[in-house]
């Protein structure tokens, strides 16, 4: 189990393989222990406190942690990355549009280069 000074909470997800929206492997994960004690302390503190208090607060966990990425992030700006996309969907595709077409201006400058008259492929094929 992990202390909570090591806790980051940036990478706290919902397991996409879990039961029930996945919110007690994903705090499982998050706090290094096993999610089947994770599920009974759910439950015990369903049993002692209510389950209907319980039930919403699962629910409301559910729907503000975010599922974990499909792939995990290599660095922290795909983590980032991700983070911003999973809160703010639009942004995010604004985001890679805005990333795909600086590549296609690359692309099309690259291209204007090597099919331009002035271009010696000559010298470039005899190394």
């Amino acid at each position: 189990m992990r202390h909570i000074s090591e806790l980051k909470y940036e990478r706290l997800y919902r397991a996409r393989d879990g039961r029930l929206l996945g919110v007690c492997k994903g705090l499982g994960r998050f706090l290094d222990v096993p999610v089947s004690m994770v599920r009974v302390g759910v439950i015990l503190l369903a049993v002692f406190s209510g389950i209907w208090p319980v039930i919403g607060a699962y629910l409301l966990a559910g729907l503000l942690i975010k599922p974990e990425p499909v792939l995990p992030p290599g660095s922290d700006d795909e983590r980032d990355f991700y983070a911003r996309y999973a809160s703010d969907k639009r942004g995010g595709r604004d985001e890679l549009k805005r990333r795909f077409e600086r590549i296609s201006r690359r692309i099309r400058r690259m291209e204007d280069v090597v099919t331009s008259k002035e271009y010696d492929w000559e010298r470039r094929f005899r190394g």
